[in-house]
């Protein structure tokens, strides 16, 4: 054991990590016993920066699933956020970013919402990989979302990695919304967001988010002079990487990888899900980003994107060409949050 720790120092020597006057050997102790534990601490500047930090994963488990959870259609505890955003001027849509410079960087983006009439799942295996990846990503959560799935977004907010972003508070269409009732989806979803972040005393995050996202892509001239008018930036994407099939068959996720990075550009936004809608979005999302790391590409969050270059603008929204998503119109209720009757937040 003596000459094990002789040898230890003259190969931290030989590396500079202490010169021969740090060593003593009166500090040698003149007997180790078998059992006694030797921790060596190294300066920091020798711990490489790159290595990302371990994080438990979370698991899994039925609370998760679609369904799992009982409806709940009643209204947020607080129907208006504490904080209000001052307006900001109506820039229209951003799709995506046109970078300044060389960098290859893009945003993933992910839709975690749910009607009123029923209840969506909570893709951990997604959020399992982004984390397990060390990969920033802007969450886009309806209100009732949150709600329903309290526990993982206070697990989510404590998460650097990750940050929120407002799609409505039961996905409500903006094409068919009154100015009345778009208003309060977007509050009551910035009103459970701030309850949220105050149950689980996260001052660390912004006290509400800042950027928006329209379900089923759709708006109106009206709408988005709305939604200015309550601080909030709206953003789509260029990419919509999920077809809508299941992508838990490798050979389909690999098939539909090849397409999505074929399409994805600097600059670009791509729309996932981590609702459990569509499924197999995590193999997918695998697939993806391996394709878009080995050509060189870098994640970042779509508040850091918009800071990158000028934002690229439509004035209507579309998921892959303009008017692709008017036939989800008459799919989702009277206002597409599933209901007989229009939503009016009253």
């Amino acid at each position: 054991m003596i000459l094990a720790i002789k040898i230890l120092m003259i190969v931290f020597f030989m590396l500079g990590i202490f010169t021969a006057s740090d060593i003593d050997t009166e500090d040698v102790p003149p007997t180790v016993s078998d059992d006694t534990e030797i921790i060596i601490s190294l300066p920091d500047n020798e711990i490489s920066p790159d290595i990302p930090p371990v994080r438990e994963e979370w698991i899994p488990d039925s609370l998760d699933l679609k369904r799992a959870i009982p409806n709940d259609s009643t209204p947020p505890e607080r129907l208006v956020p504490v904080t209000e955003l001052p307006p900001i001027s109506d820039d229209g849509i951003i799709r995506r970013v046109k970078i300044s410079g060389d960098i290859k960087a893009v945003s993933l983006t992910f839709d975690m919402c749910e009607l009123d009439t029923s209840t969506t799942g909570c893709d951990v295996d997604v959020l399992n990989f982004l984390r397990e990846r060390n990969i920033p990503a802007t969450l886009f959560m309806g209100g009732k979302w949150m709600r329903t799935h309290s526990r993982r977004v206070k697990q989510i907010m404590a998460e650097p990695l990750f940050e929120i972003a407002n799609h409505n508070w039961s996905h409500g269409n903006a094409a068919l919304l009154s100015p009345e009732g778009l208003t309060a989806q977007i509050l009551w979803t910035q009103a459970e967001y701030e309850l949220l972040r105050e149950e689980a005393k996260r001052d660390d995050i912004p006290k509400v988010p800042a950027l928006f996202r329209l379900p089923y892509g759709r708006s109106s001239k009206s709408a988005l002079k709305t939604i200015a008018g309550l601080g909030m930036k709206v953003i789509q994407w260029d990419v919509a990487a999920e077809s809508g099939g299941n992508n838990t068959n490798i050979k389909r996720a690999v098939r539909s990888a090849r397409l999505v990075a074929g399409m994805t550009r600097p600059g670009s936004i791509l729309l996932f899900h981590a609702n459990s809608v569509p499924k197999g979005t995590a193999v997918l999302l695998r697939e993806v980003v391996n394709l878009l790391e080995a050509d060189g590409y870098v994640f970042v969050k779509t508040s850091e994107l918009l800071e990158m270059g000028e934002a690229e603008t439509v004035r209507d929204g579309y998921f892959s060409r303009p008017g692709d998503n008017k036939a989800l119109d008459s799919k989702f209720g009277a206002d597409g949050t599933g209901r007989r009757k229009r939503f009016t937040g009253k």
